[in-house]
């Protein structure tokens, strides 16, 4: 690799992991952030949906050695945990392995972990308080303002990675008809973020070991536990219309919503108007591109390149996963800058419009169709299949969550063709025990492939 510097645009998941490999590599970093330092400030709420960390972005972290610094944020979900209206509860787990657990994660407190490691141990520059406020893709030029003393100044170094989100500044100086052609695509449902206390003693008030859901057809509850015995709850719903955001307009009304959707839970969340009242409606939205690097000048990474809906719970994993394989590309000995990042997007574009469009997807299964007998049929039929024919049939969640050795655009097209086949196998039965599984076992080793 040359021995130019690199700039990383933005301080989040995404930029302080890859600053980490880059330093491992002997690549001098400067990452600019422009948030104070997460060491400087409080833990804000009402924002930040909690992250669930699977195997992909497992993989990453022990890659950079930061693993063992944030297994104790972990808390093992084995499953989703359904709270029907009637007031009853199922677990539905997520696999049926040992390790197939998913991770429930504090955002902030992650972020904290990696930045502090990227300066303390690796000795990355990390410069905090500088807003971007424009790029010149022509010239390659970017502006900033140094938020501690309001100066602005300009960088023209290259290369210039941007991870500054969702919102990129520098994704958006392209316009539709550029070459990176990037466009922006929001779902007509927000968030809003609400949270469950500890009992007393400190004692969760939910079972830990699951993501709960209150499936509700066109929106739903979720709950995700916290090491500190709370629990962060997520509401998904329409912004607009006769259920929505927009509805709940008075506490009165707030109240009375969740005592008739979610009883179960009105008693656990003791200031439930109040913080329904304060914390904001947040956006749900997907960012796609048809290319996410310019030369050796840009690149776009995580969710400056592909941000995704939260439904999979991947966003984080996938653009650690990007990480990853920027690495992996810069151990071959790759020298060009403008090579490294034309393989990369080679290898992770058709991966990340794969989850993309999963994450999607999964909306509509947390919210509706996990409440479907004909739905738990088919996932008690895959796990069947899948304990006949190891390494042949893998349920889709299966390969996305724990199957970091699959690409997500694999997943996409194996999971399409085991859904029709589950399908057909349950066209006209109501039970498992009607299944006959030995032909079963026979229609699926015949249409499918060993991985």
């Amino acid at each position: 690799m040359d021995s130019k510097p690199v700039n990383i645009i933005g301080a989040g998941l995404c930029g302080s992991l890859l600053s980490i490999l880059f330093a491992r590599r002997g690549i001098e970093v400067t990452v600019l952030e422009r948030q104070p330092d997460p060491h400087d400030v409080p833990v804000a709420g009402g924002r930040s949906i909690n992250l669930a960390l699977s195997s992909r972005g497992i993989r990453a972290l022990q890659l950079a050695d930061v693993f063992e610094d944030v297994e104790p944020l972990l808390l093992p979900m084995r499953g989703r945990m359904i709270h029907h209206e009637d007031g009853s509860s199922e677990l539905q787990p997520y696999g049926q392995r040992e390790h197939e657990r998913i991770f429930s994660v504090s955002r902030a407190e992650l972020n904290r972990i990696l930045a502090r490691a990227a300066r303390e141990r690796f000795g990355v520059d990390l410069r905090f308080g500088q807003k971007v406020l424009a790029y010149r893709p022509e010239e390659s030029l970017l502006t900033l303002e140094n938020t501690h003393n309001s100066e602005t100044y300009e960088i023209s170094n290259k290369p210039l990675i941007a991870a500054d989100g969702a919102g990129s500044v520098l994704r958006r100086a392209f316009g539709p008809d550029s070459y990176i052609s990037p466009s922006e695509s929001l779902l007509p449902h927000g968030y809003k973020e609400l949270a469950i206390p500890p009992g007393p003693g400190g004692r969760f008030q939910l079972a830990t070991g699951a993501l709960h859901i209150w499936p509700r057809g066109g929106f739903m509850l979720i709950a995700l536990p916290n090491p500190g015995g709370d629990f962060t709850l997520t509401l998904f719903m329409p912004n607009e219309g006769p259920t929505s955001f927009a509805s709940l307009d008075s506490a009165a009304k707030v109240q009375a919503f969740f005592s008739q959707h979610f009883a179960d839970v009105v008693p656990l969340i003791p200031d439930l108007s109040q913080a329904f009242a304060k914390n904001p409606v947040g956006i749900l939205g997907t960012v796609r591109c048809q290319h996410w690097h310019v030369d050796s000048d840009l690149l776009l990474i995580g969710d400056a390149a592909h941000a995704i809906v939260p439904f999979h719970g991947q966003g984080m994993n996938l653009a650690f996963e990007d990480c990853l394989v920027i690495d992996d590309i810069l151990a071959s000995r790759e020298k060009n800058w403008s090579n490294v990042f034309a393989r990369f997007e080679k290898r992770q574009l058709a991966n990340a419009n794969a989850i993309a469009d999963m994450a999607l997807e999964n909306y509509v299964e947390m919210r509706d169709t996990v409440r479907d007998p004909k739905y738990l049929l088919r996932k008690a039929l895959a796990f069947e299949l899948e304990q006949r024919l190891p390494g042949q049939f893998i349920p889709r969640y299966s390969m996305v969550m724990f199957h970091p050795e699959i690409p997500y655009a694999e997943a996409q097209r194996r999971g399409a063709r085991q859904q029709t086949l589950l399908e057909k196998l349950t066209a006209n039965i109501d039970s498992l025990e009607a299944v006959d599984m030995d032909a079963a076992a026979k229609v699926a080793g015949d249409c499918l492939q060993p991985l």
